[in-house]
């Protein structure tokens, strides 16, 4: 059998030099995995330019144009490649077909999508449904990141593709992350794309719902840019909060700050499967969150964080209040999980396997 030489990587991200994060570093590492296995990587970008931090990495992007788009455009008088693994992509779309047909590759496709927390409507399940009878046979390895991403992937596109899909779980670089050394005690965190499904407004709400006494023990940083800042920021004021929660904006500094706080906050209805979380954990700073997506896979009420319905505002409050009077403790190291399952290097690893021939 040939042995595999040339991978393109077809990735709905975009590039931004303020926001390095677990994604980004796992682009780096598996590139340089691959280039240590023989292979020559392209990578293709939506909407995005170029930065230092991927100077390393051979890029194909520019703003304005989809990953999909970049790379049908770049195929069109180019190398085949023999292996094609996509990220950030939506799966079993026509695109697959087309790039089956040109490129007769080897199509891994990553979903990294979270689900509504209530599920599909039925209109959709059943155009998902169609598209897996359509489209499934042209992706040769469905991966999920979480096993309830692997769940909801045969529940969308039919259990006929069960024999073809793998996990790989998500992981970060630990070791970029300094441990939290004392309590920090009232000082929490939310790391977080700003956008209704990330439930910020509840938190807001929530903090407004505690007694003044308890009010004045805290402080919380939103680390994070999107479409609801302006919104969140109106109701922040309107709750008179400007001096209880500040808005930070991205930082690819996060990794030496998260140790300042007592705990992450992540009031989500959607989540695939959280880097942030990881990334805190890896701080030895435990997590308030919702039981969505994978991130009851990783977070054990009372033993690395607590965990609320989504939605439920008055048991977030509640939670945040027996914090702070410290009726609610997590005195053990929390990131002992992230470095035994949940390492870059194992997510590399991982991956490394799915590719045909290593």
């Amino acid at each position: 059998m040939k042995i595999s030489k040339h991978i393109a990587v077809i990735c709905n991200y975009e590039l931004k030099s303020e926001r390095i994060g677990g994604m980004d570093r796992f682009f780096m590492a598996y590139n340089q995995a691959c280039k240590e296995k023989g292979y020559e990587v392209d990578w293709f970008f939506s909407n995005s330019q170029v930065h230092s931090f991927y100077k390393k990495l051979k890029v194909f992007a520019s703003e304005g144009i989809s990953a999909e788009n970049q790379f049908l455009e770049h195929s069109k008088n180019s190398k085949r490649y023999d292996i094609v693994v996509t990220h950030f992509v939506a799966l079993c779309t026509p695109f697959f077909q087309k790039l089956k047909n040109k490129q007769e590759a080897y199509i891994i496709a990553v979903d990294h999508n979270p689900r509504p927390i209530n599920g599909f409507p039925i209109k959709k399940k059943l155009r998902n449904r169609l598209k897996g009878l359509l489209y499934a046979k042209y992706i040769d390895c469905f991966v999920g990141v979480s096993k309830y991403t692997i769940n909801c992937i045969l529940e969308d596109y039919g259990s006929h593709i069960k024999r073809k899909t793998a996990l790989v779980y998500n992981g970060i670089k630990a070791s970029l992350y300094e441990e939290k050394a004392n309590e920090n005690f009232g000082k929490m965190v939310v790391a977080s794309h700003l956008r209704e499904s990330k439930g910020i407004q509840d938190l807001i709400e929530a903090v407004n719902l505690l007694a003044e006494e308890n009010k004045v023990l805290l402080h919380i940083d939103i680390y994070g840019e999107g479409p609801m800042q302006m919104e969140l920021e109106r109701k922040v004021k309107l709750y008179h909060l400007e001096n209880k929660i500040t808005f930070k904006g991205s930082s690819s500094e996060l990794p030496n700050l998260l140790q300042e706080y007592s705990f992450l906050l992540q009031p989500t209805y959607m989540e695939c499967f959280s880097l942030s979380i990881l990334e805190a954990l890896a701080a030895n700073v435990p997590v308030i969150t919702t039981p969505v997506g994978g991130n009851p896979e990783v977070i054990k009420e009372g033993k690395n964080g607590f965990i609320f319905k989504a939605g439920h505002i008055q048991t977030l409050s509640s939670i945040i209040d027996k914090v702070l009077q410290k009726q609610y403790r997590i005195d053990k190291k929390v990131n002992l999980l992230v470095k035994e399952q949940f390492s870059l290097e194992r997510m590399v690893e991982e991956h490394i396997k799915l590719l045909p021939c290593t």
